[in-house]
């Protein structure tokens, strides 16, 4: 039996290498994870502004047709889909809120046991701008988010997506969460 990881890393190459049917069969190894950590968005907080189904197409779309792509192994090919989903679901918030004023009194705590449901889109463009203030000062905290917040990755994945330990993954979740925080407060202050 062939593992995951090897596969999914000789077709990310043979997709590099113009393979004709490496995209597919891509898709097809990769769309269960895909669809899974989509639906982790959605049920978590990131996921007003489009379905999973959406979500996972449009991020496969952009992670194979970007030029450059070049992942090292299938972890990094997921923390760039992190990436990708956090800037799909800005996009589809901006277009959600193009033409409105004003916001909604929506308070995001980063904690899953007080905040279930989904961000509204005029929440997740702040929490867009104030990560990219946190990438600034803390790129490292910022991947963290991505994955945690955006990709819905647990503690471990984020780990082994960003190579280093647990520990560093919660330490830098405590960090970021404390600065978006405390930045997302400043904002509507």
């Amino acid at each position: 039996m062939v593992n995951p990881e090897d596969r999914t890393s000789a077709l990310l190459r043979a997709l590099q290498e113009g393979g004709e049917f490496a995209s597919e069969q891509l898709f097809d190894a990769l769309y269960d994870e895909l669809h899974r950590l989509a639906q982790r968005v959605r049920q978590q907080r990131a996921g007003e502004t489009m379905n999973t189904t959406a979500l996972v197409h449009e991020a496969y779309i952009k992670l194979v047709s970007a030029e450059g792509l070049d992942p090292e192994n299938r972890l990094h090919f997921f923390r760039t889909a992190a990436r990708v989903m956090r800037q799909i679901l800005v996009d589809a918030a901006r277009r959600k809120l193009a033409g409105k004023r004003g916001g909604d009194l929506f308070p995001v705590t980063f904690d899953d046991a007080l905040h279930p449901g989904p961000v509204p889109a005029a929440k997740l463009l702040s929490i867009d701008r104030a990560m990219d203030r946190l990438a600034a000062v803390d790129p490292r905290a910022a991947q963290v988010v991505e994955c945690r917040f955006f990709a819905g990755l647990t503690v471990e994945e984020t780990a082994s997506a960003l190579a280093i330990a647990p520990r560093t993954v919660k330490r830098d979740w405590r960090v970021a969460r404390a600065l978006l925080t405390a930045e997302l407060a400043a904002a509507e202050g």
